[in-house]
C-alpha cells in the first residue's frame, strides 16, 4: 500500500474498478485530478474490452463467435498478445485458455457478487491450451475454437496498470505516478526522493505493525511489482474451498508448495507472468525465478517466507 512522507505533498486516491481495489498516487498533489482521470479512461476501456462478465465486451462478442474469425479493436488484441507472450515464457504456466474452467468452477461473475457456496461441480473442463488461440495481426482478427473461453483477468490487470500508470504520468506532465490493481503495482517518471513505499502482503487488510503478519514494506522506484495469492478470491462448491489460480494442466486450483508469490520485473506485466508462474510451478519456482534473475518474495503453505535472488530482507 503506497502512501506519502509526512509533510510531502503526494497525492493518493482509491476507488474500486475492473473488481478490484484502485489505488493512485503521484509525487505532486496538484496533480491527482487529471492523473486520476486519465486512469479511469484506460481501465474504462480495459472493461469494455477484456471483461468476460459483460456480455457487450469485446471479449464476449469473440466468445461467442463460434469459432470464426472476429475483428477487435487494438486494446483487446494488446491485451491477448500479452497473455499469448505470459503463456510462451512460464511455458504454459499461466493460461488465457482457463476461462471455461474458471466459470464451470462458479468464477462465473464479478468476484463481490460470486455466490459464497454451491453445489458440487459436476464436470472439470479441460484447458485447451494457449496455442489455439490466432491473431491476425495484419487485420487486427482474433480466432478461437468454438467453446474455448479466455480468461486474461491476471495479465489484462497487470498491463492495464502499466498503461494506466503511463497515461497517469502523460496527464500529470511532470513528476512520478504510482498506480496499484489489486496489489499489482507500476510506476512511472521520477518517484519521490525516499521511493515509493509498498506495502507487500497477501491480506490487504492487515498493518505490517500486526503481530504475526507477514506483510513487510518495499521501496519501489521503477518497474512494476505483482503478487499472486491463493489465500484471496476464494469460494466454495459442495463444501470444497476454491482459488482463482488454475493449474492449466488439470483445470483446477492449483495446490502446490507456495501460496503467495511476489515478484518485481521490469513492467507489472512481466512481475505478474511470474508471480503466477511461480504458485502453479510450485517445488521448481525458486530455481525458474532465479534463472531469470526476478528477485522474488515466496510464502510457502505453513507461512515460512523465502526471499530469491536481490529481493530485501525484512525492513
Amino acid at each position: 500500500m503506497p502512501s506519502g512522507q509526512p509533510g510531502s505533498t503526494i497525492g493518493r486516491a482509491e476507488w474500486k474498478a475492473l473488481g478490484t481495489d484502485v489505488v493512485l498516487a503521484t509525487s505532486h498533489s496538484s496533480h491527482l485530478k487529471a492523473a486520476r482521470q486519465a486512469v479511469e479512461k484506460e481501465l474504462a476501456a480495459f472493461d469494455a474490452a477484456c471483461s468476460r462478465f459483460r456480455a457487450d465486451s469485446e471479449l464476449s462478442r469473440v466468445h461467442r463467435a463460434g469459432g470464426d474469425w472476429v475483428e477487435v479493436g487494438p486494446l483487446l488484441m494488446e491485451a491477448v498478445r500479452a497473455a499469448l507472450w505470459a503463456a510462451e515464457v512460464t511455458d504454459g504456466a499461466v493460461d488465457p485458455t482457463v476461462g471455461r474452467s474458471m466459470r464451470v468452477l462458479g468464477y462465473d461473475r464479478d468476484f463481490a457478487s460470486i455466490p459464497a457456496d454451491g453445489p458440487v461441480v459436476a464436470t472439470i473442463a479441460d484447458v485447451p491450451g494457449w496455442r489455439v488461440v490466432e491473431l491476425d495481426g495484419d487485420r487486427r482478427r482474433l480466432k478461437i475454437p468454438d467453446g474455448v473461453e479466455l480468461d486474461l483477468g491476471a495479465t489484462a490487470k497487470a498491463l492495464a496498470a502499466d498503461r494506466s500508470a503511463a497515461a497517469a504520468l502523460n496527464a500529470a506532465g511532470t513528476g512520478g505516478v504510482l498506480v496499484s490493481l489489486g496489489g499489482d503495482v507500476a510506476v512511472a517518471g521520477s518517484p519521490p526522493e525516499a521511493g515509493w513505499p509498498v506495502m507487500v502482503t497477501e491480506d490487504s487488510s492487515v498493518n505490517v505493525d500486526d503481530h504475526g503478519s507477514e506483510a513487510e514494506l518495499v521501496i519501489v522506484r521503477d518497474g512494476g511489482l505483482a503478487t499472486s495469492s491463493t489465500t484471496v478470491r476464494r469460494w466454495h462448491r459442495g463444501g470444497t474451498q476454491l482459488h482463482h489460480i488454475l493449474d492449466p494442466a488439470t483445470g483446477l486450483p492449483v495446490d502446490g508448495r507456495w501460496r503467495t508469490a511476489t515478484v518485481a520485473a521490469a513492467t507489472c506485466l512481466e512481475a505478474n507472468a511470474a508471480s503466477t508462474a511461480a504458485i502453479v510451478l510450485g517445488d521448481v519456482a525458486i530455481a525458474w525465478l532465479t534463472s531469470r534473475r526476478l528477485p522474488a518474495r515466496l510464502v510457502d503453505r505453513s507461512g515460512e517466507i523465502h526471499r530469491v535472488g536481490s529481493w530485501p530482507e525484512s525492513r
